[in-house]
């Protein structure tokens, strides 16, 4: 299975859209792997997420995006699933594409963006080749030589997920945007059972911010914690790959500082672009 880290930012990117604090105003003046675009990973021919910056992902980054044949949305916030965007997903905009037809699973709220945002300039003959499926937490869906388990998040959205994914052998957890996951997350992993993942992608927004116990995204941390449960219920061993991700401008996510981070809690910090194989 092969994962690539098109956007490893928050909503606001990295840097900020608006923002002129000194970390963006030095971030701006680097460039390269201190730019930060929103969050969207593909593993093979899924993606979790599709965010604003989708085009930039196709157009710099050189994604086929046509490729996707599966999308999975996490949760409704706009840095994660830009809806409109996908009435451009054929007729005379996308000519040679390599998968004529995307599946789409996320919650009811997904299904009610896409529709709003897409019946004003949606073309049938694009239409007919999306398909918009209405999912809740703790459901097992197969499609594609696909199995995915549905997990609940912990985030200020409604009824967001994130998601236990699964191919030929292979198995990653995918946990953005969320905080510590619930206690019920743990108890359907188990039941699920299973070898140990072979990646956990994790949400690490605050790095080393001080940011509440109960907060929607999370910190270093909170990410050691969520492994540490992962492994007691076998779910993740010494061999799996920790990656960390979705970073706020406001923790300074600098090179040096994930540097750092790597060293200290043995994980990978992602940057736009980076790619693994498991």
């Amino acid at each position: 299975m092969k994962i690539t880290y098109l956007g490893t930012g928050a909503a606001e990117g990295v840097p900020a859209l608006f923002c002129n604090c000194s970390y963006c105003r030095e971030a701006r003046k680097r460039g390269g792997r201190e730019v930060r675009s929103r969050a969207q990973v593909l593993y093979d021919d899924l993606s979790v997420d599709f965010p604003p910056d989708a085009f930039y992902h196709a157009a710099v980054m050189g994604a086929d995006l046509s490729a996707i044949r599966y999308l999975l949305v996490t949760h409704s916030h706009m840095d994660h699933f830009n809806a409109h965007d996908l009435i451009l997903r054929g007729y005379k905009y996308a000519h040679g594409m390599t998968e004529p037809r995307m599946d789409i699973y996320g919650n009811e709220e997904i299904a009610e963006i896409f529709g709003e945002c897409t019946r004003r300039e949606m073309k049938d003959v694009v239409a007919e080749n999306i398909g918009v499926h209405p999912v809740g937490a703790f459901e097992e869906l197969t499609f594609g030589g696909w199995r995915v388990h549905t997990l609940a998040a912990r985030h200020s959205s409604l009824d967001p997920l994130v998601f236990l994914l699964e191919k030929d052998g292979k198995r990653a957890l995918h946990l953005c945007d969320t905080g510590k996951l619930p206690e019920d997350d743990y108890e359907y992993l188990r039941c699920v059972g299973g070898a140990p993942v072979q990646l956990v992608t994790m949400d690490c927004t605050f790095l080393y911010e001080a940011h509440d116990e109960g907060a929607r995204h999370m910190g270093l941390d909170d990410c050691r914690e969520v492994l540490a449960r992962l492994e007691e219920i076998g779910l993740a061993d010494r061999r799996t790959k920790r990656v960390i991700t979705h970073f706020s401008h406001n923790s300074s996510p600098s090179l040096a500082t994930l540097r750092r981070a790597e060293r200290e809690y043995d994980v990978i910090a992602a940057y736009d672009g980076m790619e693994l194989t498991i």
